[in-house]
């Protein structure tokens, strides 16, 4: 799902829409999967344990109304977790449920991508072959009920709720085209959607563009088929812009995977470090850091892929696993990293399960780039600075980073940084301004269209055009010059 938000909104809940999509960044963890849940080592503090069996025994017999002794067991493990950083969670039932479906790249629903326009749903997509898509759902179109319920003062993952659901069941969305000036009922069939995460095309003769929304089961395997296309349309590819901007992460063997089909074989490509033996490894540019199933999903590509010139493109939404891509790519010298400094998640999760419903997903270890350097609170420096828009960055100085987030890991060389909190309030009160002057603010464009113009500044250096150059990067040395 993508966020927005409508034009007549106050200016305040506007700008927190606009910059949602950079909030949410980091929500994924870089993730692994371990099958085992590892038994303490150190022994139990009986002390502590006893007082928390105490406080569990007054809330039972003296709370004004009946507990649930499960729901307390739960909320105590969910409070525990919550406390150690913003990316370790305990899941109940349902949170596992949802996270497989992140991470499995597909759910049940009707198939849209949406937003939310002046209290109701908006159709940023519908999904290609879904039933929404089927059923003749456009875009720009505004969700006004569901079954029976109004759109209208609900949030939107109170909206998503209610379009999903159970397989082959059906649902009635009342829908308003605008540009029909018409409200008609559809009722849909819900189906298994699979998210595509990997999206790709020539944009000019001789030059692609492949945007990876997040790291998921699939993305590899889809990273693949893309690659494939466009070489069948341009044999003789002369450059590729790899897109990570707002992808906020995911699996850590997608994105070995994703880092080594442009790497040469068997070098570095991340390290982890943590408390534990496990913790402490080194995965390369070679299968078997990265393939599930046996086989290398990345033979099939073609060979121009290891030298074909690369961007990547970042942003403070790039997070996790796309730092580990982008990182790799830098230190190893294959892309030219432009963009925006990178959200700073560098720690990876592991999931252990608790029971066949339950699990535990924790912070296990940092993980360092190729030559070593630490991405946590900091985030990976692009090698050219790029504005969002040919105006500027907009909205770029109110994106909630890593370093923003409460009970964050502290970085190697974390330090408090108030010009990034001036910066961001000067940014806020100048938008409040510009939106009691006009009706409507432009969001930032759709990436890979043609307004996209970070993507046009890519395409520009990869053909030896001029790049323009980022006000806020002229504006940062003049001001670090003035201070020295």
């Amino acid at each position: 799902m993508r966020d927005t938000v409508g034009v007549r909104m106050n200016a305040k809940l506007k700008i927190a829409g606009y910059v949602a999509v950079g909030a949410l960044a980091g929500v994924l963890a870089t993730t692994q999967f371990q099958a085992i849940a590892r038994s303490a080592a150190a022994p139990l503090p009986l002390e502590e344990l006893q007082q928390l069996a105490a406080v569990f025994g007054m809330v039972k017999s003296d709370y004004v109304e009946p507990v649930d002794e499960k729901k307390l067991i739960n909320d105590a493990i969910a409070g525990m977790v919550a406390g150690l950083d913003p990316h370790s969670q305990y899941f109940d039932k349902k949170a596992l449920k949802e996270f497989r479906e992140q991470t499995g790249g597909k759910f049940v629903g009707v198939g849209i991508e949406i937003g939310m326009e002046d209290g109701l749903v908006k159709v940023q997509s519908p999904i290609e072959g879904s039933p929404a898509f089927r059923a003749g759902i456009k875009s720009g179109d505004l969700i006004t009920r569901i079954d029976d319920t109004p759109v209208k003062g609900l949030t939107m993952d109170q909206a998503v709720k209610r379009m999903r659901g159970e397989p082959n069941t059906k649902v009635q969305l009342t829908i308003f085209r605008k540009g029909e000036n018409r409200t008609f009922p559809v009722t849909i069939t819900r189906e298994e959607i699979r998210i595509q995460s990997v999206a790709a095309k020539v944009v000019e003769p001789g030059y692609a563009w492949l945007r990876l929304r997040q790291f998921q089961d699939r993305t590899v395997d889809d990273f693949v088929r893309k690659l494939e296309e466009i070489y069948k349309q341009e044999p003789n590819l002369k450059g590729l812009v790899l897109d990570l901007r707002n992808d906020p992460g995911g699996l850590l063997d997608a994105a070995v995977a994703i880092s080594a089909a442009f790497l040469p074989e068997n070098v570095v490509v991340v390290s982890t470090n943590g408390q534990i033996a496990d913790s402490k490894a080194v995965f390369k540019a070679a299968p078997e850091f990265y393939s599930r199933r046996g086989a290398d999903p990345l033979k099939r590509l073609p060979a121009a892929v290891k030298s074909v010139p690369l961007v990547v493109l970042v942003n403070e939404g790039s997070a996790s696993a796309s730092e580990i891509v982008a990182g790799a790519l830098q230190d190893h010298k294959r892309a030219t990293i432009m963009g925006a400094q990178t959200f700073g998640k560098g720690s990876v999760q592991t999931v252990r399960p608790l029971s066949a419903d339950t699990a535990l997903k924790i912070t296990t270890a940092r993980y360092y780039t190729p030559a070593g350097k630490a991405i946590q609170a900091k985030g990976i420096v692009p090698d050219i600075w790029l504005d969002e828009t040919a105006e500027g960055n907009v909205f770029a100085a109110l994106r909630t980073r890593e370093v923003d987030l409460d009970k964050h890991l502290s970085g190697s060389d974390e330090k408090k940084d108030a010009a990034r909190e001036k910066a961001r309030e000067e940014a806020r009160q100048k938008l409040e301004e510009q939106l009691a002057k006009q009706k409507d603010l432009k969001p930032p464009p759709e990436f890979g269209s043609s307004e996209d113009f970070q993507l046009q500044q890519a395409l520009n250096h990869l053909s030896k055009r001029p790049v323009v150059v980022s006000k806020t990067a002229v504006e940062r040395k003049a001001e670090a010059g003035a201070v020295n």
